[in-house]
């Protein structure tokens, strides 16, 4: 009954029930102009040291409660939270700072007022993870597109060259984590049993359990919103980093979207697939309903374990043509975190919302510029 759910939630989300009748939802993309990220100038920084540890849960976050306390950062904050570093796999480091163009300021959003208990644990009662071991649906996409990073964190593929993750997972907010100088990316392949090219007369060469094919980190592109350097919090706002490989996979990766409110979610429910540490080697997907939201951060119950951080949130609706149906990443999920509650810190899992600004900043790292950024 488990699975037969599952493959319900993830092949047929455009109808919900809603006390007890059922409704078609606006299950569409809708893309929207995108405003211009431009990159003013690049200013060389001295190399970092890679001594901070990994550290999957910040000490002291502005969650959603919190962000309603404050007022709407000016264009020059917003510059200056999306100017970016990028570091080299030779230990070099530089500082872009960027200017923002045509952009048009959006309303607060409208957080959610329904009252409920936040519990302060990853998973929440029944285990309602799903453990993709089918080699058919393993090494095929959706499930194709996430990856495990050398540092103990989960990723996206969202281009033949580029992989979507938590910053936390390569910076705390100080300097960039031991075992980041180094950083690999593993993508899941099945290896066959006893090696090699089958010959005429050998025996029947059969396909064994799944491994990591690992590939280095070309460079790393981390918003300034998060690396602080020491000059104040960093910002759970920006926990996301863009990793460029040292060379290109050919598995069909997931394209870039921009979050939608609750309201035009299907179902309000969400989707990630990530490598959980407490199942060694499996990669692990699940779906859950958003609780609540703000113009930034996403409050969820899905149920996962260190390891997961880093996973692309996506969902599934359709093409402005109202013919097919697409994939697209939405959010990347932050993990565990303590976030500021009314001056009280309390424990939830967060994800980290695409805004027209930060696709369009992600969008500036993969192209290098902005030609292919107009829509989102």
């Amino acid at each position: 009954m488990k699975y037969i759910l599952f493959w319900v939630i993830l092949f047929t989300p455009a109808w919900i029930r809603i006390d007890g009748s059922e409704m078609e939802q606006d299950v569409m993309w809708h893309l929207r102009k995108i405003p211009r990220i431009v990159s003013e100038r690049t200013f060389h920084l001295t190399s970092p040291t890679f001594e901070a540890d990994a550290k999957m849960v910040l000490n002291r976050v502005c969650g959603i409660e919190c962000q309603k306390e404050l007022p709407a950062p000016s264009l020059s904050e917003l510059e200056d939270s999306l100017s970016y570093e990028t570091v080299f796999e030779n230990g070099t480091r530089t500082l872009t700072r960027v200017k923002v163009q045509d952009l048009v300021l959006e309303p607060t959003q409208n957080f959610t007022k329904e009252a409920f208990v936040r519990r302060k644990r990853q998973v929440y009662g029944t285990d309602s993870r799903f453990s993709i071991l089918d080699k058919r649906f393993l090494t095929n996409f959706p499930f194709s597109t996430a990856v495990k990073l050398s540092t103990g964190c989960s990723g996206i593929l969202i281009s033949p060259l580029h992989v979507l993750t938590a910053a936390h997972c390569v910076h705390d907010g100080k300097d960039y984590i031991k075992g980041s100088k180094k950083l690999r990316v593993g993508l899941l392949k099945m290896r066959n049993k006893g090696g090699g090219k089958k010959h005429r007369g050998s025996k029947r060469v059969t396909e064994g359990r799944p491994s990591f094919q690992w590939t280095r980190v070309k460079n790393t592109h981390i918003p300034k919103g998060w690396a602080r350097g020491g000059r104040g919090d960093a910002a759970l706002d920006y926990d996301y980093a863009l990793l460029e490989l040292k060379r290109a996979h050919k598995k069909k990766y997931m394209e870039l979207g921009t979050s939608p409110t609750i309201k035009k979610m299907p179902g309000g429910m969400i989707h990630f697939s990530g490598f959980d540490n407490d199942r060694p080697d499996q990669l692990v997907y699940r779906f859950c309903s958003v609780s609540d939201e703000s113009n930034d951060l996403l409050y969820q119950y899905c149920d996962a374990e260190t390891g997961s951080t880093g996973s692309g949130v996506y969902l599934r609706l359709k093409e402005p043509d109202k013919k097919n149906w697409k994939r697209k990443i939405i959010a990347v999920y932050s993990g565990h975190q303590w976030v500021d509650v009314h001056g009280v810190q309390k424990d939830y899992n967060v994800a980290v919302r695409i805004t027209p600004l930060k696709y369009a900043q992600i969008c500036l790292w993969i192209h290098g510029n902005d030609a292919n950024c107009t829509y989102g």
